[in-house]
């Protein structure tokens, strides 16, 4: 039986969408995949944006559209072209997932239009395929990411303390289901989204100018700033040793491992396992801090002299290979990686 106070926020669902849908027309950023939108645009935006800043994605965007201008073109497109082009946009396996849906997509006689069909596609969660369907073919499928999660726990007051955001998801969808009934369905997903990103916002809600602070609980009691409520996530600590090596204009790198999602098949310095060496202390180049997900990782780069013992183990080991420095544009390194060759590069001698 739901909460009364979100079933006072379904009872004003009119109201609630009149004033959301009203500002969103008017204060909506104007976004590339906004302009003349298309489901083209619609999936490839949506696959971009996933644990990824707007202001990131944006020449990220406007470059994929100039090479690979629809499905057909995406999907007949040489794997490496799609992965240099996601180069630096980090987890990978978008990339590859949107190329095997184009694929899949162009073998269809017409794109399918339901939630529940897209969810069967290459890389299609929950989230995707209701942006996707409700923008693209108005169906009532309602968003839930952190953003609406938040947005959905402010109106409502809800002060439970949740597992993690997936726990948070399960609770507010059929809320965020009912707020949807009756509403042009694309642009209530899109004002939605829109209000967590620009006034919802986790530290500083900008609730003074809040379209639709008048529904909120939250604002009323003084709680906005505490909800939602999840459980701190455990941060682990990883510590890298990387190897950088040069020999004759050439840079030795490792192809990702196979069987790692994230980064299979991209181009990323060697660990100093890969090398069975232990490098000397004084022949530390750079330390390099990172966040992916949970884990707060320290990596720190040695230099390796290319010793000739050394260039016999490479020679037996296909995951390692020496790239010429002249071509180090045209392979796919991962984000990080091509900063950090960036700088030691300049700097060698």
């Amino acid at each position: 039986m739901a909460k009364p106070s979100s079933a006072s926020l379904i009872a004003s669902r009119q109201p609630f969408q009149q004033v959301l849908h009203a500002w969103y027309r008017v204060h909506h950023r104007k976004l590339p995949w906004r302009d003349a939108p298309s489901l083209y645009k619609t999936v490839v935006s949506e696959f971009m944006l996933q644990q990824t800043q707007v202001a990131t994605v944006l020449p990220y965007f406007d470059r994929w559209l100039h090479e690979l201008p629809d499905f057909t073109t995406l999907a007949s497109a040489p794997h490496s072209k799609v992965m240099k082009l996601w180069e630096g946009l980090g987890y990978y396996s978008r990339a590859r997932n949107l190329h095997q849906l184009a694929q899949a997509l162009v073998a269809m006689p017409r794109p399918p239009r339901t939630p529940a069909e897209w969810r069967e596609l290459p890389g299609i969660g929950p989230y995707t395929a209701a942006a996707v369907t409700s923008i693209s073919f108005g169906e009532p499928a309602a968003v839930v990411d952190g953003n609406v999660v938040r947005i959905l726990a402010r109106l409502t007051g809800e002060g439970r303390l949740f597992r993690d955001g997936t726990e948070a998801v399960k609770h507010f969808t059929p809320l965020a289901d009912a707020l949807v009934i009756g509403s042009d369905p694309g642009e209530h997903n899109q004002a939605m989204m829109e209000l967590g990103a620009t006034v919802c916002l986790r530290a500083n809600p900008q609730c003074l100018i809040c379209p639709v602070a008048e529904f909120c609980a939250a604002r009323a009691a003084g709680s906005q700033a505490k909800l939602p409520r999840l459980k701190p996530k455990r941060v682990e600590q990883m510590f890298v040793i990387r190897t950088f090596s040069l020999y004759r204009g050439r840079l030795l790198l490792r192809h990702g491992h196979a069987k790692a999602k994230r980064l299979a098949g991209i181009l990323e310095l060697p660990e100093a396992s890969d090398l069975a060496v232990k490098p000397a202390k004084k022949s530390l180049l750079a330390v390099k801090r990172r966040t992916i997900t949970r884990f707060q990782i320290t990596e720190s780069i040695y230099a390796v002299p290319p010793t000739a013992a050394l260039r016999k183990l490479i020679a037996r080991n296909e995951a390692l290979e020496w790239v010429s420095l002249q071509k180090l544009a045209h392979v796919t390194l991962s984000g990080p990686h091509k900063r950090w060759i960036g700088e030691l590069t300049a700097s060698a001698p």
